[in-house]
């Protein structure tokens, strides 16, 4: 039975542009006009629309746009590798977290160090090669409040003492760990006002936390895209062919049900 675009756009909980936005972006398989001009929907079309609505919350738009279309394309291989790069992309986050983790307790104990804060003070340009980040970021770090660098009295330069490099730094290992703003301005005012890392360990138990959240967003996506791939492809002996060649004693995954 055909479908409308209204039926899609319901099942979906989208608008009827929404899944028309998706066809065009090759989301959805090219649907065929009737006599008069209308877009003829079938199963396929839903499945598709619900694969890429389920995809979307783990992989991203882009990323799922791209499976989306390769699959369409016939090119399995192609969506395989895509889901595999978001994986090991979300691997190297969490490896990431664990690391950031590890260097800002080290940083973190800088705040309760009985012994005052040494070093030079940097003007922009150098604080910012010594990050490795553009000046920009830090005037943008300032405007956000989370900087607060003093000004030489006669050319008012930016200069940043001690106590800065070391917020700074924080900061960038923050911003680099994808926090936001408004995530890192409490973890700088735990340390800076009694040396405090709660609000740090904090953050770090959201981000990994975010982390989990979207391994499951990835899991269930990918288990559609399971079923859709299943339904486009063309039927195979290959679980047959696989038990032939199995060694004794190995299992062999059945074949899946239609």
């Amino acid at each position: 039975m055909g479908l409308r675009p209204v039926d899609l756009a319901r099942r979906a909980g989208v608008s009827t542009q929404l899944v028309r936005n998706y066809e065009a972006a090759g989301i959805l398989p090219p649907a065929p006009r009737s006599d008069t001009g209308y877009r003829q929907y079938g199963p396929e079309h839903l499945s598709a629309l619900l694969t890429y609505r389920a995809l979307a919350p783990g992989f991203g738009a882009e990323i799922s746009t791209d499976i989306m279309r390769a699959v369409h394309n016939g090119d399995e291989a192609l969506a395989y590798r895509l889901v595999d790069a978001a994986h090991a992309a979300l691997h190297e986050q969490r490896l990431a977290t664990d690391a950031a983790n590890d260097a800002l307790a080290a940083l973190a104990a800088e705040y309760v160090d009985d012994q005052p804060i040494t070093g030079p003070s940097l003007l922009v340009g150098e604080l910012a090669h010594r990050l490795g980040v553009r000046t920009s970021a830090l005037r943008v770090w300032e405007a956000a409040g989370l900087l607060a660098p003093s000004r030489e009295p006669g050319t008012k330069y930016r200069r940043y003492g001690p106590e800065a490099v070391r917020d700074a730094r924080i900061i960038y290992m923050l911003r680099q760990g994808h926090y936001y703003f408004e995530q890192i301005k409490p973890v700088l005012d735990g340390l800076r006002r009694a040396g405090s890392t709660d609000a740090l360990r904090t953050a770090i138990a959201e981000r990994r936390a975010a982390h989990d959240r979207q391994t499951k967003a990835m899991l269930y996506g990918a288990a559609l895209l399971h079923q859709l791939i299943n339904e486009t492809a063309p039927q195979t002996n290959e679980p047959a062919q696989l038990k032939e060649q199995a060694p004794p004693g190995a299992s062999v995954p059945s074949a899946p049900v239609p």
